[in-house]
């Protein structure tokens, strides 16, 4: 990933990364084939950019992290779930514009 500030998240560090974070973390479940998930790839890169520090951003690879897919039920892509103390706090499926994402991150930030 091109992005510093976007981490990858796997079957084998969801846990730590994601569900054991002590700042709310955005992920962004996608897959290299697919073209709306592409088109996200601005909006994620400007979000781990604008809230470096504040939270994490990552992304899981649908086809290769097949065990966190299937736990949160992934059945369309891009899907964006923000988790705040482990639990998801909020769920965005299909192409989602920044203005949404950063007012749940605000919203995840702030509480």
């Amino acid at each position: 990933m091109a992005n510093p500030n976007v981490m990858e998240f796997t079957d084998a560090n969801f846990d730590k990364e994601v569900l054991q974070s002590d700042v709310p973390v955005l992920v962004d479940f996608w897959a290299e084939w697919c073209m709306p998930c592409k088109m996200l790839i601005p909006t994620i890169d400007a979000l781990a950019q604008d809230y470096a520090g504040k939270v994490k951003v990552g992304k899981v690879d649908t086809d290769s992290s097949r065990e966190v897919s299937f736990k949160y039920q992934i059945q369309a892509i891009p899907t964006v779930l923000l988790f705040k103390g482990g639990q998801v706090v909020n769920k965005f499926v299909g192409l989602t514009d920044k203005g949404k994402l950063a007012a749940a991150l605000d919203e995840a930030a702030a509480a």
